[in-house]
């Protein structure tokens, strides 16, 4: 491929590449699989020479899982919202070594989150993608080494992020709680209900797929990003300045205005609507 037509493509995994896993009443996680048109689309961008790049708010093993599932060896991963990148090397576990990985101190945030919030659950991503909890998250897309711990043993832990969860609290309590509490000096991104994902300060999804663009030599009009989340919408917004964003259909309505442009739903296949759209030469083939 001309170093003139590549293209970064920037792909959310939950609800864009793939549905949400759902959990039954029994609470036995049933994990979703990429739609078998969107996976052939995807194999076909990366295989043509386009810098296909999974940028995902899932931890590196469960993002390595769809990687594989996807059956691609992409050179870059964006995993934990932009705080951790991955770079392919082949002596490295499962092919992959962090080769850029954002980390804070949350003393003071989680102090201050739980006075707010007493009784909801820690938890603490480490730098060297260890996951500290004080009770146990009911999600399969956190690191597997995982250790239960005091509250007190998760401050000054170097954190690649920071997840609260409170059943007892609504979206909008959450929402509330995050401007009473000045949470602008981090990026946080609420994900599912009564969810705070928050990472060091100034990291997206954004952030790092901006400093693999400049790397890789790619002009940002030859930019394409999708997803459907809170966590996407600084992608989208990035992409969207010279490039291709595109939303998914059952994003929220503010997601949606950050992007470029709407597609179907992931239940509709709208990823693979929207790369046709983009890479009609390439995809037109795949139904």
């Amino acid at each position: 491929m001309r170093a003139e037509d590549r293209h970064l493509v920037a792909l959310d995994i939950d609800g864009t590449v793939m549905p949400f896993g759902e959990r039954d009443e029994a609470g036995v996680y049933t994990p979703a699989t990429p739609h078998a048109d969107v996976a052939e689309a995807i194999r076909t961008l990366h295989q043509a020479g386009h810098e296909v790049v999974i940028a995902t708010g899932r931890a590196v093993e469960s993002t390595l899982d769809v990687v594989e599932q996807l059956r691609i060896q992409p050179d870059w991963v964006v995993a934990c919202n932009g705080a951790v990148t991955l770079k392919r090397d082949s002596l490295a576990t499962r092919a992959y070594r962090r080769e850029h990985v954002e980390s804070f101190d949350p003393t003071m945030l989680l102090q201050r989150i739980r006075t707010h919030l007493l009784t909801a659950m820690y938890g603490v991503e480490t730098a060297e993608g260890d996951f500290l909890y004080t009770e146990k998250m009911p999600s399969a897309t956190l690191p597997r080494r995982q250790r239960q711990v005091s509250f007190d043993e998760l401050l000054g832990v170097q954190a690649s992020r920071v997840l609260v969860v409170s059943p007892d609290h609504a979206l909008k309590d959450f929402l509330e709680i995050s401007q009473a509490l000045g949470l602008s000096r981090v990026s946080y991104a609420v994900g599912l209900t009564t969810w705070f994902d928050i990472a060091p300060t100034g990291v997206t999804k954004a952030s790092a797929l901006e400093v693999l663009r400049s790397q890789l030599g790619i002009d940002a009009s030859r930019v394409f990003a999708a997803g459907d989340g809170e966590n996407d919408i600084q992608m989208l917004q990035w992409a969207a300045r010279r490039g291709d964003s595109v939303a998914m259909g059952q994003a929220d309505p503010h997601v949606k205005s950050a992007a470029g442009r709407v597609t179907g739903t992931v239940f509709e296949n709208g990823l693979l609507t929207a790369l046709q759209e983009r890479f009609p030469k390439l995809l037109t083939s795949v139904v």
